[in-house]
């Protein structure tokens, strides 16, 4: 197993991506022949509703995450709830999943999220130089 910290999470919620305001949190690689990850989060009180009846309703929940350096492009996961637990201060989210492989990569969603908000020429190249450094949330593609 190999265990790595989480910088960031977010749901994807069709073509949105809702963050999740995180104290701290953690992605393991069970490395196992299923591929299994577990991610553990620990976060505000006001999420435990939303995860509770996800655990309750056996619901599939994609997440995007980025693992150790905020530089780094974010993964997806299928994932499903495992456990929920109210802390004193926060709560505990442990949710187990596979890595999904969206259709493109960050760099063609990037240029396709840029290109269909007018950029062109010269003006795109520089959006696009300074936004694959900066990593700005762009929704994950819809599954077929």
């Amino acid at each position: 197993m190999k265990t790595f910290k989480l910088i960031s999470m977010q749901l994807a919620d069709d073509d949105a991506l809702v963050d999740i305001e995180m104290e701290d949190g953690l992605i393991i690689n069970k490395e196992d022949d299923k591929g299994t990850w577990l991610v553990e989060v620990f976060t505000d009180h006001k999420y435990i509703p939303y995860f509770e009846d996800a655990c309750a309703n056996d619901k599939e929940i994609i997440v995007q995450v980025i693992i150790t350096k905020r530089e780094n492009d974010p993964a997806a996961f299928s994932t499903k709830v495992c456990c929920v637990k109210k802390l004193k201060k926060h709560a505990s989210i442990l949710l187990t999943g596979k890595l999904t492989k969206p259709k493109s990569d960050y760099p063609e969603k990037l240029l396709e999220h840029l290109i269909d908000k007018g950029f062109t020429g010269d003006q795109l190249l520089a959006e696009f130089k300074q936004n694959i450094v900066t990593k700005p949330k762009i929704a994950l593609p819809k599954k077929v």
